[in-house]
């Protein structure tokens, strides 16, 4: 597939301050492509470097195949940009901001009322068009953001955390959105908090950390990387030190952790964990409430990379 990105050894210094160092990864075309990093892991500066917003220290930045400046509008009229935080105009209606946001790339009249109104489909806003910002739910809000953000038809757009305090509706709307974008030939480079989200949208991953790129991969790649093969929730009516140790000495036993009558217990490889396991507790008589077998989550494998959570 073509690449839509290539940074190469990217570096960035704020003063004494190195906020990228030698960051480097690849965009292909028609790919989700999920930015994560915990809060100071260089992922903004990333991000505003590649869309020649910060001048960088080191490094090269290709879109499209063309060197990226801050100059390189020839680029830019190609991409999309939706940040977080909301960035529309409330004296103009729904309609108008689109409008407006649109007319920025696209100056024949006909065409622009023909992508407002794919536009207003995309995020179903069809029926706000005359509604002021200030009359809109936070969910219907980010929807307008987004809406203005791909009027024009982006080959490569940026999202970053576009679904942020909205309702489940909305929340559902815009990743369905995203689908249909990316399936109507849209690259998107994408960023969150919300690990189920990564899961649901992204082809790959890339976990950035202190300025540099620390894994890369699909989601099945990046789990792979992490030493938990299972995790097992067993909430037991009552245990003792004795069947806990017994748990300990199974075999692929990593960890065990009690809360109470709450056992925790982390395998460290898929293989027959669960039969011997229930084997235990037949063999101990142990009565149970409740048993709940994990694979390793995304989020498993971010805590482990990073030694953080990715909201912390």
């Amino acid at each position: 597939m073509k690449k839509i990105i290539e940074v190469k050894k990217l570096t960035k210094d704020y003063g004494k301050v190195r906020a990228l160092n030698k960051f480097s990864f690849e965009v292909k075309e028609g790919e989700i492509f999920g930015l994560l990093g915990p809060n100071g892991s260089g992922k903004t500066t990333a991000i505003n470097s590649i869309l020649g917003l910060l001048k960088i220290t080191k490094g090269e930045i290709k879109i499209f195949g063309k060197n990226m400046s801050p100059d390189a509008y020839d680029i830019k009229k190609d991409i999309g940009v939706v940040l977080q935080e909301v960035a529309v105009f409330d004296e103009l209606t729904v309609y108008e901001n689109i409008d407006y946001f649109c007319g920025l790339y696209i100056t024949d009249n006909a065409k622009r009322k023909e992508l407002i109104a794919e536009a207003l489909e995309i995020v179903g806003l069809e029926k706000y068009q005359k509604f002021y910002p200030p009359k809109l739910s936070g969910g219907l809000k980010r929807r307008l953001n987004i809406a203005c953000g791909i009027a024009h038809k982006p080959k490569l757009l940026f999202l970053d955390e576009p679904t942020v305090a909205v309702d489940p509706q909305s929340r559902n709307n815009i990743l369905e959105s995203i689908k249909e974008l990316n399936k109507n030939g849209t690259t998107i480079v994408y960023t969150t908090h919300y690990m189920e989200e990564v899961e649901f949208l992204c082809n790959r991953v890339l976990i950035i950390d202190n300025g540099k790129s620390v894994a890369e991969g699909t989601i099945e790649q990046l789990k792979n990387m992490i030493d938990i093969g299972e995790k097992v929730d067993v909430e037991f009516i009552n245990i003792d030190e004795k069947q806990i140790k017994k748990i300990k000495e199974l075999k692929n036993v990593k960890e065990v952790i009690v809360n109470d009558n709450l056992v925790t217990i982390y395998f460290a490889k898929k293989n027959q964990n669960m039969v011997n396991l229930l084997e235990l507790i037949k063999q101990e008589k142990l009565e149970t409430i409740t048993v709940n077998l994990q694979t390793p989550t995304l989020n498993d494998v971010f805590l482990e990379i990073t030694g953080r959570e990715l909201r912390d």
